[in-house]
């Protein structure tokens, strides 16, 4: 792709189909067979990095405690972007790979955030910690499609009450099943509860199958929710989110509630664009709130949505990139 002055080329590992695999219980032989096709692919990105005169890391190179590829990259003369938006520096593995930690090392983020000439963190927290080891360092948030996310109208006569997540996040919505309960208990089939992120899960008590995400049918899934929930507990992984589900739901205009964890209390101004909660009680009361009032549903969800396009959509930030992108050249 071609865009102001710059030519990109994107190389990513992991694509839908394998992404279900790769995060899966079991099944290793398919991801030795997966990683070796990784391995090659980074081999051939490093044959061939001296062409560029940036190379954009998210994350990292390959999903495992080497910095190899990381260390190739920088040593063929282009500058080296790194961008994170995750606590990547604290250990946190999917149910599916937990057998496998001991491939995973966390302290290689510093070591990769050392070897580079820009650190982009979608967060004050992370960019404390890119901090340490790094004196460039800026702050861009995560961003929104917002001409992309354009809410699309679902006939029902209930509530539907949401969240959105994947497979390694699903244990955060666990965290919301206590209060969910006493919602339905107290609403009956005025309510229904939807999972977006995990096909696999499921919960009785809520009535609930958990859907598989799917990009093609990603905004339409969000859009059917009328209140979008993010629970997260306040530890140190958490703490390193950066809103991206939360976003989503409020560029589609849907009425949303987070927790007070991380840079959540920075996008949600308490009342007025969404709400925040804390404890079972609060989430109970806030969750009914929007329930019984429809119009107070309406009204977040717009100023949600104007949130989302004057501080974290794409074209908010564009200018951002490209800036930072010419300051790291020109040095």
């Amino acid at each position: 792709m071609k865009s102001n002055g710059f030519n990109c080329e994107l190389s990513y590992l992991i694509s839908e189909k394998e992404d279900a695999l790769f995060y899966s219980k079991g099944k290793y032989f398919t991801k030795a067979r997966l990683m070796l096709k990784y391995i090659r692919k980074r081999k051939a990105d490093a044959a061939r990095a001296s062409k560029f005169d940036i190379i954009f890391i998210f994350r990292d190179a390959l999903p495992t405690g080497s910095i190899k590829y990381e260390k190739l990259f920088q040593s063929s003369g282009a500058k080296l972007i790194y961008d994170f938006d995750d606590a990547i520096f604290v250990l946190n593995m999917s149910e599916g790979n937990k057998s496998l930690s001991f491939l995973k090392r966390p302290e290689k983020t510093g070591e990769i955030i050392e070897l580079c000439d820009l650190v982009i963190a979608g967060n004050q927290y992370l960019a404390d910690y890119a901090a340490s080891y790094n004196d460039n360092v800026k702050i861009i948030p995560t961003t929104i499609d917002t001409d992309l996310y354009q809410r699309i109208q679902h006939k029902k006569d209930k509530v539907c009450i949401g969240w959105s997540g994947s497979v390694t996040t699903i244990q955060h919505f666990e965290f919301a099943i206590p209060f969910l309960t006493k919602i339905l208990k107290k609403y009956g089939d005025k309510v229904y509860f939807k999972v977006i992120g995990d096909g696999d899960y499921s919960n009785e008590e809520l009535n609930l199958k958990g859907l598989s995400w799917n990009k093609n049918t990603e905004i339409s899934d969000l859009s059917e929710i009328d209140i979008g929930i993010m629970p997260l507990p306040n530890d140190e992984w958490a703490k390193g989110k950066c809103g991206l589900k939360g976003l989503q739901y409020m560029a589609l205009e849907i009425a949303t509630i987070m927790s007070p964890v991380g840079v959540n209390t920075e996008i949600i101004e308490d009342g007025k664009n969404g709400f925040i909660a804390d404890d079972h009680e609060e989430w109970v009361e806030k969750i009914s709130k929007l329930i019984e009032h429809p119009e107070l549903r309406e009204e977040m969800g717009k100023e949600a949505r104007k949130t989302v396009i004057d501080q974290y959509s794409v074209e908010a930030n564009r200018d951002l990139y490209l800036t930072y992108f010419k300051e790291v050249l020109s040095t």
